[in-house]
């Protein structure tokens, strides 16, 4: 089979096309032929060598796949051969077979593409994972989401309005990004570059917010920490700006702050599982009423996977990358098998 490999750490040149022999799954697993491959900001760390496969993961990166179940390992009862299904994996995405714990897969949604379906795994495990279980977001709460047009801001954004009424606020780096925000439901968004926090005090009328999602720490992590209300949680998705910040630690402890953060890829299978279950139960209705949506920003030709890292790269897109693994295959929308 095909992957892309990364031959070591650096900028998009160093990924590069070669064939591999196809993985047979085990106890447990399936094996998907790709149709399509997500390209999210991970791919991107782990190809600049800052965010390494976990022990036993294979090297090649991709994190969210869709495609058609090739094959069963033993004690995998849930889904067969031909099943249309997108997975969260943990690694080897960008490949033409892909192998995952068959807990992970959920059905493409009915109505959705392959291409559409692949957007989807990476970053609603992560908004659901983030918001609701460690955040613990509660209806009518307020949120604010750093970098709303982002694939995981959108979704949180997303879930938060759709499911939980609540009020949210976000980010974004230019007056198109903020119109986007505004148009998948939040109130209003704020230039990260500027004032931010004053700004959003102002709209709320002085009040802060009860929960904060946030992939930059470093040195405005206490700015964010000042315009939490009581009892507020700030989840870290990442650190883009610095692994260090300092606080203050008896405002935390005495507004009962809650400073918590996420890794999800080297979580156990079963957790995985418990996640796309609940994302199967209360997000993918909405996602086939169109109450909630996915955006591509650029469905990329699996050969010019430089190219797709390059958007990210240079932070153009709105919304996700997608591979294009299995042409032929990316633009239909397939037959519903339930699978889950």
């Amino acid at each position: 089979m095909r992957v892309i490999e990364i031959a070591k750490p650096g900028g998009p040149e160093v990924l590069r096309l070669v064939e591999r022999e196809i993985p047979q799954p085990g106890a447990g697993e399936v094996l998907i032929r790709v149709v399509a491959a997500g390209v999210n900001r991970p791919d991107v760390q782990q190809r600049r060598g800052l965010y390494p496969a976990p022990p036993g993961a294979t090297d090649i990166p991709g994190l969210d796949v869709a495609g058609i179940v090739h094959a069963t390992g033993p004690g995998v009862d849930d889904l067969e051969v031909g099943n249309s299904v997108c997975a969260l994996v943990n690694g080897g995405g960008y490949a033409e077979f892909c192998m995952v714990p068959a807990v992970q897969c959920m059905p493409v949604p009915r109505g959705m593409s392959f291409v559409q379906a692949a957007s989807l795994p990476e970053v609603f495990f992560t908004a659901w994972n983030n918001i609701v279980w460690l955040a613990r977001l509660g209806r009518g709460e307020t949120l604010l989401v750093h970098g709303g047009t982002s694939g995981v801001g959108m979704a949180a954004i997303q879930i938060a309005r759709q499911l939980f009424d609540a009020r949210v606020l976000a980010t974004a780096g230019s007056e198109e990004k903020r119109a986007v925000c505004r148009d998948i439901g939040t109130e209003a968004a704020f230039d990260y570059r500027g004032e931010w926090d004053i700004g959003i005090r102002k709209h709320l009328s002085g009040s802060g917010v009860d929960i904060i999602l946030d992939g930059q720490a470093g040195p405005a992590t206490q700015r964010q920490l000042d315009l939490l209300n009581e009892d507020g949680r700030l989840v870290f998705i990442a650190s883009h700006q610095g692994e260090f910040a300092q606080i203050n630690m008896r405002q935390l402890v005495r507004r009962r702050l809650t400073v918590t953060g996420s890794t999800l890829r080297p979580r156990p299978a079963d957790y995985k599982g418990r996640l796309a279950r609940e994302l199967v139960a209360h997000v993918w209705p909405l996602l086939e009423n169109g109450r909630i949506t996915t955006r591509i920003h650029a469905a990329v030709p699996f050969e010019d996977v430089r190219a797709a890292h390059t958007i990210l790269d240079e932070n153009m897109q709105i919304g996700k990358v997608v591979l294009v693994v299995d042409p032929d295959l990316s633009g239909s929308v397939p037959v519903r098998r339930d699978a889950a």
